[in-house]
């Protein structure tokens, strides 16, 4: 395959593509292509884009590769989509989550030691919208499910992977700070 072709290829389908694609995902449709040859393609993009002033880029993130907008024109896009209205998440949700992604994978029983409270309605709705999801059963008496942040996780926090969560350490001392 021409190499100027593959990368129109995946020029497009990230493109098209609304979640991040993994470099394996883009190997599986274009076959004749290496992974190295994959990303060094990409690497081409990422820098074609930015040197022509374009108003997006190409970003990794959630192990996977997608185009983006620049954040200068996030107003305008706001005004366009200004019906869509993003949800947030409750303060108990962002607790919830930030035990979840540093204790995984931990049960419902362990996350309610932590916190203190009830979370099954919590659990509930970050299953429901994909942040987190079933990870298996511990192997201790009754068997509860253990739960783990999932790639749209990553994805909705703008992470490449878990390791660009700061350390524990890091959000103590910047809590020290602010005292």
């Amino acid at each position: 395959m021409d190499l100027s072709f593959g990368k129109s290829i995946i020029e497009c389908l990230l493109f098209v593509s609304s979640k991040p694609i993994l470099v394996k995902k883009i190997k599986e449709i274009l076959e004749e292509l290496d992974e190295a040859t994959i990303r060094k393609l990409i690497t081409e993009l990422q820098i074609e884009y930015e040197t022509t002033g374009r108003p997006f880029s190409i970003i990794e993130i959630a192990e996977g590769f997608q185009i983006v907008t620049k954040p200068q024109f996030a107003p305008w896009i706001k005004k366009l989509y200004k019906s869509k209205v993003a949800s947030r998440l409750s303060k108990s949700a962002l607790e919830t989550l930030a035990i979840i992604s540093y204790k995984q994978p931990i049960t419902r029983l362990e996350i309610e030691s932590i916190r203190g409270v009830n979370s099954e309605g919590v659990l509930q709705t970050l299953l429901e919208r994909g942040l987190i999801a079933i990870k298996g059963r511990k192997e201790c008496i009754g068997r509860p499910l253990l739960y783990g942040t999932t790639q749209e996780f990553l994805r909705y926090f703008g992470l490449k992977s878990l390791g660009d969560l700061p350390k524990v350490e890091e959000i103590f001392n910047y809590l020290k700070s602010k005292s």
